[in-house]
């Protein structure tokens, strides 16, 4: 018997050289992992391999869409929550109903509430997709809606699942099916956030850099096992614990705990997803056997596999159309919301004249009242700035036909679905071997032949733009732009101290001052340990800026995390020099 630690010890290899290698060739190495795995699976002294689906649902997916969430760009996912939304629970239902009866009529005896369990199992698409996506060079928002979409659709997906299973004993009730519903994602949402906001308020404690890490590797499964436990989606809990976290990492973590969150996370991403479908190529040859010895061939799962990956993809492209219609038409619109937004600005603008000329105007009980019309004042401005920069990012990304095939076309499945179909129950399914070999089949045809075509259709449709998800030059240079000015003024200022509470030499304050106005040379270095500690402090000026810049929405998600990891660099750099003088 082969030792299982060196099962995993290989694995871990023929992961990270398959993630290095399978780029060069233009194939996405989830698929190379998933070769492997069969070829593997039919050498002669290899045995049946088969892990429990608990190992999948409960120990690899909470962490993986966890780690998915933290990066998230939330500016974009906010602008694009309602197609979000809609991809990824009404169309999961339509998606799931629509196959549930076609496996009705076709699958003598199978009944509509275990059709429609198979359809929830073979809806979700899979984050799969984003990483292929992200590497041919799509449009950034296509690249969030296919993001958004694989990390919530797999609650929908199971939620239905768990509905549809149960009513195989107890008979399918609608009223009951939504309350439960809701019920599993309100749940989800709360206990979610609350995770996620204790999350930021502990490991902001916590200085220890190792014990910081050994924390955030619990906090998924904090989210998911309570709720799970009171019958809500622990999925949904581990993806909103998760965009807490990553939203509150600028402010609430030091720029070391952010520099090995970020790298922790991605090896772990990176082993758990290629695990996932190593294993899933291993598992193939014990589904097909047990196939071939139940129906006497392989044809009749084939059939219904590539009739439910047809039946899936039409659904999908009838929706993914409507959405581009009335995404459309709200571009089409976007002028006349844009003028309304200019006169609730210009009128905002006469309030607050005649509020300054008169203060009793507003107020007319002393400061309390004026403070807070300051702050209404301040709200609304923010509201209308918020509102312009949406207006300018669905007219800078619009979404035509182009971008709907390709949003069609990567609806991969994959992890998910894997996962979901061993979950069927052993009594009461006399067909499960089939349903899961269906299942199988569904995710394995539509990595291969969506994963390996997606290429070529976003080529076909003239999409391939080549900018990654990365923040332009242009935006780059205006953010750093913005910061350099928040920094001098914090300099010029003189209120600016070192750690130790003291202030800065006045003729220092003004040669740095001199030296900020400046563009960056990274030929030039500071050698006085006075200028290392100003420069520190003018670096916590800049992120104090970058974070109010953040609520904007006028920069990229790409662009405000690319400035601030330039700002935790120079920041560890910085202090690292410091400690080396002390």
């Amino acid at each position: 018997m082969v030792d299982p630690l060196l099962i995993v010890v290989v694995g871990i290899v023929v992961i990270s050289l398959v993630t290095v290698i399978a780029p060069r060739f233009n194939v996405a190495g989830p698929l190379v992992l998933m070769a492997i795995g069969l070829g593997v699976s039919l050498l002669p002294f290899v045995p049946a391999f088969a892990v429990p689906p608990e190992v999948i649902l409960i120990g690899v997916l909470p962490p993986l869409l966890y780690s998915a969430a933290v990066q998230l760009p939330a500016i974009e996912f906010r602008r694009d929550f309602g197609p979000i939304a809609g991809l990824s629970v009404l169309l999961v239902v339509l998606s799931s109903l629509g196959l549930g009866l076609f496996f009705a009529a076709v699958i003598p005896g199978l009944g509509l509430a275990l059709g429609v369990a198979l359809g929830a199992i073979l809806s979700p698409t899979d984050a799969v997709a984003t990483s292929i996506a992200k590497r041919l060079g799509i449009a950034p928002r296509v690249v969030t809606l296919l993001e958004g979409e694989s990390l919530l659709n797999d609650a929908t997906a199971l939620v239905l699942l768990r509905t549809a299973v149960a009513a195989l004993a107890s008979g399918f009730a609608f009223a009951d099916a939504v309350a439960n519903f809701a019920w599993g994602v309100l749940l989800a949402l709360a206990l979610g956030a609350l995770v996620g906001w204790g999350n930021l308020r502990v490991r902001e404690r916590v200085n220890n850099p190792a014990a910081n890490t050994a924390l955030s590797f619990t906090v998924p499964f904090i989210a998911y096992l309570p709720t799970e436990h009171l019958g809500g989606s622990g999925l949904v809990a581990a993806v909103v614990a998760g965009i807490v976290t990553g939203q509150g990492a600028a402010r609430r973590f030091t720029p070391e705990q952010r520099v090995s969150d970020r790298l922790n996370w991605r090896t772990i991403e990176l082993i758990l997803e290629g695990g996932v479908f190593l294993v899933f190529g291993l598992e193939l040859k014990d589904i097909v056997g047990a196939n071939l010895r139940e129906h006497e061939g392989l044809w009749y799962g084939t059939w219904l596999a590539l009739s439910a990956l047809g039946i899936a993809l039409a659904v999908r492209a009838v929706y993914v159309a409507g959405l581009i219609w009335v995404q459309g038409r709200r571009g089409r619109n976007s002028p006349r919301h844009r003028e309304r937004a200019k006169r609730i600005s210009e009128r905002v603008d006469r309030i607050e004249e005649a509020y300054r000329a008169d203060p009793t105007t507003l107020a007319r009980r002393g400061e309390v009242d004026h403070a807070r019309a300051e702050r209404r004042f301040s709200w609304v401005r923010h509201r209308v700035a918020s509102t312009m920069a949406d207006l300018d990012y669905y007219r800078d990304s619009p979404l035509g036909w182009r971008h709907g095939i390709i949003i069609v076309w990567a609806g991969m499945r994959g992890v998910v679905t894997l996962a979901a179909a061993q979950t069927l129950p052993n009594e009461g399914v006399e067909d499960r071997p089939l349903l899961i070999f269906v299942a199988f089949l569904v995710a394995l045809f539509s990595l291969l032949l969506q994963g390996l075509t997606l290429a070529v259709v976003v080529r076909g449709v003239g999409l391939s733009e080549g900018g990654g998800e990365g923040p332009t030059r242009d935006e780059q240079r205006a953010l750093d732009a913005e910061l350099r000015r928040a920094a001098v003024a914090a300099v010029t200022s003189g209120t600016l101290t070192r750690r130790d509470g003291q202030p800065f030499p006045a003729d220092l304050v003004e040669r740095a001052g001199a030296r900020l106005t400046r563009p960056p040379d990274d030929d030039v270095t500071a050698r006085a340990r006075d200028l290392l500690e100003l420069r520190l402090a003018s670096i916590d000026a800049m992120r104090q800026e970058l974070n109010r810049i953040s609520h904007g929405g006028r920069y990229s998600t790409a662009a405000l995390r690319h400035a601030l990891a330039e700002l935790d660099a120079d920041q560890l750099s910085l202090e690292l020099r410091i400690d080396g003088e002390d």
